[in-house]
């Protein structure tokens, strides 16, 4: 990390340069407002101590020039006693921080640490993000493109608009660009604006002035002030009301709020990002969302697709949930039965990747052991009736494309679904070679004797084949009354 001390202090910045023993950030120092531009054009800089004398150069916002040439550059303010308002004032257009002097070298090599250590997070968290991103949104065309917009875009503060299915991560992909953005120390603040009743979403937004209506005991922030400094999250904006529209369409113009019963603004520094599952364009029709406000909202727009239409993500998804749920329940789930493989596979999931997540958790839970089997899904995943998988270890997905998530890795967990293993591992049986048409529990009834046929009665092995537990076993053997030797 480059760092540049800027002041027209010649004594203090040849002191500071004799004393600065930071081998792997080194220093420079300018002491006139010619040498500061010169050198913020020609060389990267990633730390700037400013004298708050060379904030205005020849009517040039200094802040601002600093942080179109070096975007993500942090400016530490240098000031004394008298000059500590125009240091505070600075901090409201980018500068991150202040230092009063008089400072010595010891004091700027500690701020630049810190700020060496937020710059790495930030950029092993970028790293981890690009990994994680992409496994977990899924690596087609489109989502490509999305993520492209992401990197772009988050480091702005322009407003973002997401669109897309319930369940399609619009949340989490709001959340990623906050932690991607020069907000991400700064609070993200989640609303459902459809969760809140529409008699108080303008004093839950916007704060309210004690005594403003019944109940209002006390002044109170709404979630704009909770959110200054940070991004808000706008989940279903299509849900709120004309006249609080109205309202956002002022912040977004002016960045400013005024508390219900209140008759001053209230001026705020808030990224907005907001979310919808409606037809933007359907509602702008029908006069239910304003389309002022919608061009306000729609600087950037990304549209996520259903999961269905990232197929390739599943078992990606499948993997990271399973590590999340094992470790609330404190199993080590490393398998999945391929036939449990193929429902997953096979079904739609309507309500996107909350749909996914939930069936994960529901299974998880019931799991007996070490692996997910058919009977641990939930009812709707679960074959129709007539058709029974019949599974051999030779037909096992390999797990030599496993992924680590963790220094906990989900080990040996195998999720391949593709065509090959959904013809191999599903059987149907609804035909019998006599054409004899018997009842499905006729036909369980002989599937499990034919099991124990073949397996020597070994139950161990006759549950493993068949995708359930030993005590499901035992329960069918009770129920069909089967009696072994």
């Amino acid at each position: 990390m480059n760092v540049l001390l800027a002041d027209p202090d010649r004594k203090f910045v040849n002191e500071v340069l004799a004393g600065w023993a930071l081998e792997d950030s080194p220093l420079a120092a300018v002491n006139d407002s010619a040498a500061l531009v010169s050198w913020a054009k020609e060389e990267r800089i990633g730390l700037c101590f400013l004298c708050t004398d060379f904030l205005v150069l020849k009517d040039l916002d200094t802040i601002s020039f600093l942080k179109e040439h070096h975007p993500g550059i942090e400016i530490v303010m240098l000031c004394d006693s008298k000059s500590v308002q125009i240091a505070e004032n600075a901090l409201a257009r980018g500068a991150a921080s202040y230092l009063l002097k008089p400072v010595d070298a010891h004091v700027l090599e500690n701020a630049a640490r810190k700020v060496q250590v937020r710059l790495n997070s930030r950029k092993n968290y970028r790293l981890m993000e690009d990994h994680v991103l992409e496994d977990l949104l899924g690596n087609t065309i489109e989502m490509r493109k999305i993520l492209r917009t992401i990197y772009k875009v988050a480091p702005t503060n322009s407003s973002i608009l997401i669109t897309g299915e319930s369940g399609t991560g619009k949340e989490f992909i709001a959340n990623v660009i906050h932690r991607l953005s020069k907000r991400a120390d700064e609070p993200f603040v989640t609303v459902n604006c459809g969760a809140i009743p529409e008699n108080i979403v303008e004093s839950e937004l916007f704060g309210s002035r004690k005594g403003a209506f019944t109940g209002a005991i006390a002044n109170r922030k709404g979630l704009f002030e909770e959110a200054d400094g940070g991004t808000l999250f706008l989940d279903e904006v299509g849900e709120l009301a004309p006249q609080t529209q109205v309202k956002l369409l002022r912040f977004l113009q002016n960045k400013e709020i005024r508390r219900v019963g209140e008759t001053e603004n209230r001026f705020l520094d808030v990224r907005v990002i907001a979310a919808t599952n409606k037809n933007v364009a359907e509602a702008i029709r029908k006069g239910e969302f304003r389309e002022d406000l919608f061009y306000r909202l729609n600087t950037f727009h990304l549209t996520l697709p259903p999961l269905r239409a990232r197929h390739d993500t599943i078992p990606k998804l499948i993997k990271f949930f399973l590590l999340k749920y094992g470790q609330e329940t404190g199993k080590q789930i490393s398998r999945i039965h391929p036939a449990a493989q193929v429902a997953l596979a096979a079904y739609p999931y309507p309500g996107n990747i909350r749909e996914l997540e939930n069936i994960i958790e529901h299974a998880a839970v019931l799991a007996e052991d070490d692996e997910i089997r058919l009977e641990d899904l939930p009812e709707q995943l679960r074959p129709k009736s007539g058709h029974v998988y019949l599974t051999d270890s030779t037909n096992r997905p390999s797990p030599q494309d496993e992924e680590e998530l963790s220094t906990h890795q989900v080990n040996n967990l195998s999720v391949d679904f593709n065509t090959e293993t959904t013809q191999t591992v599903t059987h149907t049986i609804a035909q019998e070679q006599d054409s004899e048409i018997v009842s499905l529990g006729e036909l369980e009834r002989r599937h499990i004797l034919h099991a124990l046929q073949v397996l020597g009665n070994n139950q161990t092995e006759v549950a493993k084949r068949l995708g359930i537990s030993r005590s499901t076993l035992w329960r069918k053997l009770q129920e069909h009354q089967i009696k072994l030797d």
